[in-house]
């Protein structure tokens, strides 16, 4: 995660040296998601075929390979060659990233099968962490030692992860399955929790072109404070996904609740972050904080569950329990993911221009609001036939008792 967020605060400045112009530099940062989409699936479908355990160690070592290539790109002529090969690294970068994920996901769910919610909340620290390390991290490093280093340094770490990973993770032997990821998308609810994480991250998404600019422009901060701004939503995020991935595997029952008033939670917070103006608060600093500090612990509430009800599903659905579901599982979750990485930033920089930060925020937080109502219906519906059915099943033992009465007299 600190690879991918090490890129923040100084490569738009040292593309525009050369001659890249900032709709270049946009695209440079979003085909990153659109080929993680694309990788995600194939990934996740072939995850057997490949054998999980390659596929992550193998991800990694590319990655590591990519990110020091990122930091010899100043070395490369401008113009249109020194474009050319951001986007071939970034586009390798993104697919070695979807291999180490999906296979990630993957080994860990086979190897905790039982506390899936808390395994996978607890490795949310260490992304978030990961997330806001980055930026000051390569930061720090750029002024410091130049361009080349902070690449060179993570992408070492990550290389040096890699016989060390060779060496303790397991081989998970599996055949291959019969199901398909149009088969497990075509599931009502399965769809309703990807449309969930396509809200949740381009909730994410919209903040990064939107949120550093509006603190500026609003707040007349140093530009040195502004990453402490998202520090809340950050560490906030980090601390509440164990607590939420603990009560999802020893509570089952309250994963549709998470996700219902997570996404729920989450709106309102899009709605306070300006505010809106029809709501006539006052926008100020410590407000701001105190929404993000709180969206931070409505995202940990909502994805925190989608993977491990999406498994829930996909087997109660016919899906074999082994390494193929798994895979397509991972690979989907990673794949909904991606889309929002995508539409958020891209949304949220158009409405920003457009109709402001206020009114944008409040337009990306109607997403999150419906993603969480569409659930809840589904939810409510889903209790409702459930009750039927046993109370037709009641009925149909009372009747099969009553007429094997005379018989028995």
């Amino acid at each position: 995660m600190m690879c991918y967020s090490i890129l923040g605060p100084f490569f738009p400045k040292e593309a525009k040296k050369k001659g890249v112009s900032n709709t270049v530099t946009g695209m440079i940062f979003g085909c990153y998601a659109l080929f993680d989409l694309l990788a995600s699936l194939v990934f996740g479908k072939y995850l057997v075929q490949i054998g999980a355990k390659f596929m992550f160690v193998a991800g990694m070592f590319v990655s590591g390979g990519v990110t020091i290539l990122f930091g010899v790109l100043d070395q490369v002529p401008e113009g249109p060659i020194f474009i050319a090969m951001c986007f071939l690294v970034r586009v390798a970068d993104a697919v070695s990233f979807a291999a180490a994920i999906t296979a990630s996901f993957s080994i860990l769910v086979k190897a905790f099968p039982n506390n899936v919610a808390t395994v996978l909340g607890s490795l949310e620290i260490f992304s978030g962490l990961g997330l806001v390390l980055g930026p000051p991290l390569g930061g720090f490093l750029y002024q410091s030692f130049g361009y080349e280093v902070p690449f060179i340094f993570l992408g070492c770490i990550v290389l040096l992860m890699v016989p060390l990973n060779v060496y303790i993770l397991p081989n998970y032997d599996s055949d291959p399955g019969e199901h398909s990821f149009w088969k497990l998308i075509t599931l009502p609810k399965v769809a309703l929790i990807a449309f969930v994480i396509n809200s949740l991250s381009s909730c994410f998404g919209f903040l990064d072109p939107t949120l550093s600019l509006f603190v500026l422009e609003k707040f007349n901060l140093p530009a040195g404070y502004v990453g402490l701004v998202f520090l809340g939503l950050a560490l906030s995020y980090a601390i509440s996904s164990p607590l939420f991935g603990l009560l999802s595997d020893k509570i089952p029952h309250l994963r549709k609740w998470f996700l219902v008033w997570g996404n729920i939670i989450t709106a309102g917070c899009y709605m306070l972050l300006g505010p809106i103006p029809v709501l006539h608060i006052k926008s100020q600093l410590w407000l701001l904080v105190l929404i993000l500090v709180l969206n931070g612990i409505s995202a940990g509430m909502s994805i925190i569950p989608t993977i491990p009800e999406i498994l829930s599903c996909a087997y109660e659905n016919g899906f074999e329990e082994g390494l193929s579901t798994l895979g397509l599982v991972s690979g989907l979750f990673s794949a909904m993911w991606s889309v929002g990485a995508f539409i958020g930033p891209t949304l949220g920089g158009f409405l920003y221009e457009k109709i402001g930060f206020e009114w944008a925020a409040a337009v990306q937080g109607l997403w999150a609001l419906t993603s969480g109502l569409t659930m809840g219906l589904f939810y409510l519906w889903e209790h409702s036939r459930r009750r039927r059915s046993k109370l037709q099943n009641i009925l149909g033992t009372e009747e099969e008792r009553t007429a094997l009465l005379p018989d028995e007299i």
